[in-house]
């Protein structure tokens, strides 16, 4: 799982990126550490082609989810959490 790239797109103060790092944290804590935090504020690039599509969640530049923490398709790529999500 560490050979993968896990990247995670969010913007500052947005309620839908927190609520997803929460979930990932708590379920699936490995992954937390090791992903890739990318502010999409951080570019003009970035703010345009995400704008308002964050949070997003990508492994090796599949996207796992937007928006809300799809637990199944997360579990699909990572296996099941490791605490209760």
């Amino acid at each position: 799982m560490m050979d993968r790239e896990i990247q995670f797109y969010y913007r500052e103060g947005c309620h839908l990126c927190e609520e997803m790092a929460a979930v990932l944290h708590r379920g699936w804590p490995e992954i937390f550490a090791v992903m890739h935090w990318i502010p999409v504020d951080s570019t003009p690039d970035l703010e345009e082609a995400f704008g308002t599509l964050i949070p997003v969640l990508e492994v090796d530049g599949q996207v796992v989810c937007k928006y809300f923490a799809d637990v199944e398709e997360i579990t699909s790529y990572f296996g099941p959490p490791m605490n209760p999500v």
